[in-house]
């Protein structure tokens, strides 16, 4: 089973619709910015809290990105 495939069923279990795959690929940028600015840990955690939030996976990229030290 793929990583989208996965997903797909998640979301159907869910009763929600997947994201596209332009937002599957910006939670996974979202995903890399929180783990490269500290733990890896903070990565499932920072796209639990844009969900939470109501943020786009974009919207909450970009606060992720003003949140990460500069480096």
């Amino acid at each position: 089973m793929t990583d989208r495939e996965w997903i797909r069923d998640f979301a159907a279990a869910l009763g929600v619709a997947p994201p596209s795959e332009e937002e599957f690929e910006t939670l996974l940028r979202l995903a890399g910015v929180a783990a490269h600015a500290s733990a890896r840990t903070a990565a499932p955690v920072a796209c639990w809290l844009a969900a939470r939030a109501g943020r786009s996976p974009a919207a909450a990229l970009e606060v992720a990105e003003g949140v990460a030290p500069a480096s």
